[in-house]
This record gives C-alpha cells, structure tokens and sequence, in this order.
C-alpha cells in the first residue's frame, strides 16, 4: 500500500538529477588529474631555456605558456589599463597593447606596470618577454623588460593558474546529498500524512 504512494515521476526525476550530479562529481574530478599535469607541465615550462617561436595558432600557445618569446608589434589603438601587481607585490595597472604582428596575426603585450591611468604613449617595435595565460584560450606577452616607461610588470608564475577541481566536484556531491536529504524529508512527511 505505501510503495503506491511513492510518487513515481518525481522520485525518477530526482535520481537522474541526483546521478547526473554525482557524475559531474567525478567529471570535475578528472579534471582535477588533468588540471595537475597541466601545471606540471607549465611549472617545467618555467625554467626551460631559451626562446619560442610566438605561437600562430591559439591551440599551440597553451602549450608555450611560461616560456620566453619576442614578436614585432605594431600597435594597434592606446594601451589599455588593466588591474594587476608589479614585481613587488603592489596592486597598480597594467597597461595592455593590442599588437597587430608582420603576418597580420593580433596579439597583446603587457607593456608593463603603473600606479596611475595615465595613458602611455609606445611607438611599438620588437618585444620580448613571457608568454601569460589571458582572456579564454587567448595569450599573451609580457613584456621584461617593461617598454613605454613603465615598471616591472609581475612576472607570470605558473602557481597562480587556479586548480579548484576538487571544490568543484565536493560541490557537486554536496548537492547530490542535499537534494537526497530534502526528498527524503519530503517522502517521509508524504507517507505520514
């Protein structure tokens, strides 16, 4: 008598919701696994030697970040601010010039750092640098040594790409127990009354 009572579509669809989180539990952490290597990677990256070539396709630039490289920029509009830290620690602006590249390809060199929005002025030409982790997939240069009068920009670090994988997929189980939890009170006062 009581299993008819159980209501048969809602309790389907909280144990495929309940499934589907636990797997993006267990999703994310794989990804945590994939994450880790990747930083290993990049932390060896760091202390390799000699410059690269600046990567023409996108894909290819996630696998030189942290190395050295240079290009030719011709700018492209004013430097654009961006907040970000000097050498030092201190929070300040980063000021950002969209680069347009002898082939045509676009890319963007942090010129380096600045307490102030004072717009500068850089005539363009070569730079060399770092190549950072930017906006999506996107890369890219920044410079050292600092271009346009500026100071030293805050030298890209591996250890600053965030690998929160596993709050994600605790996140994801929590969400599981607590959709379980909160049907089951719902049942239990549905079979009481």
């Amino acid at each position: 008598m009581t299993a008819r009572r159980i209501p048969i579509l809602p309790t389907i669809i909280v144990l495929g919701a309940v499934a589907v989180m636990i797997a993006l539990g267990f999703w994310q952490l794989g990804r945590m696994h994939q994450k880790e290597a990747l930083l290993a990677r990049y932390a060896s990256s760091e202390g390799q030697g000699g410059e690269v070539a600046w990567p023409a396709d996108p894909a290819a630039a996630q696998d030189l970040l942290f190395r050295r490289s240079r290009f030719d920029c011709r700018p492209d509009g004013a430097p654009q601010p961006m907040a970000g830290h000097n050498a030092r620690g201190a929070t300040g602006w980063a000021h950002v010039q969209a680069c347009v590249l002898p082939g045509g390809q676009k890319a963007d060199l942090v010129l380096g750092w600045a307490r102030d929005l004072a717009p500068r002025q850089w005539a363009g030409g070569m730079a060399a640098g770092t190549i950072a982790p930017g906006a999506g997939k996107a890369v890219r240069l920044v410079a050292d040594p600092p271009l346009a009068g500026l100071d030293a920009n805050a030298a890209p670090d591996p250890r600053s790409v965030p690998n929160n994988h596993w709050s994600y997929a605790v996140q994801w189980f929590l969400f599981a127990g607590v959709a379980l939890t909160i049907y089951a009170l719902v049942l239990r006062k549905r079979l009481k009354g």
